[in-house]
């Protein structure tokens, strides 16, 4: 029986949440499985992963392949690295220390990109106020033609009533 970790979607129309399952790989998407490892949820942000890490490497021990997107999943989560590691027969205390290791460039890099986003805010701000203070700008101009052409409008209504 080939068994694949993938993403088992619940929830409502538009509102989406999956849990991460091993099923056998000839049930359908939403049918029976054998065991749920975790939850994802797309919606939130960023998206929310819950992952019984024991049981999805001992699913990935046994055979069990991933989708594509419960791989990513689990790359993110860091559990494909440290099956790697296990995969190649490492001592457990180096298979830790490599995760430490892991786990602060992870949080380095969130931190990097949380700053990075930061920074950008204000620019964007910044974009937006003049892009108002442009259209502010076009708007006065056309009222100002708008303005220009009804007062020649009614200069042309006096001639013509002063003549008749």
């Amino acid at each position: 029986m080939a068994v694949k970790l993938r993403l088992r979607r619940m929830g409502k129309k538009k509102q989406p949440i999956y849990k991460v399952v091993a099923a056998d790989a000839r049930s359908p998407r939403d049918g029976r499985f054998i065991e749920a490892i975790g939850t994802y949820n797309p919606l939130t942000d960023p998206a929310t992963v819950v992952l019984k890490e024991e049981r999805a490497l001992y699913w990935l021990g046994v055979g069990a392949q991933p989708t594509d997107t419960v791989k990513s999943i689990l790359r993110k989560e860091g559990i494909w690295y440290r099956f790697s590691l296990m995969k190649k027969g490492l001592p457990e205390e180096e298979i830790n220390a490599k995760m430490d290791e892991w786990y602060k460039a992870r949080s380095e890099k969130i931190a990097k990109a949380v700053k990075e986003e930061k920074k950008a805010e204000p620019e964007v701000k910044e974009e937006v106020k003049e892009e108002a203070e442009t259209e502010e700008k076009q708007e006065d101009k056309a009222e100002e033609a708008t303005d220009a052409a009804s007062e020649a409008a009614d200069s042309e209504e006096e001639k013509s009533s002063e003549e008749n």
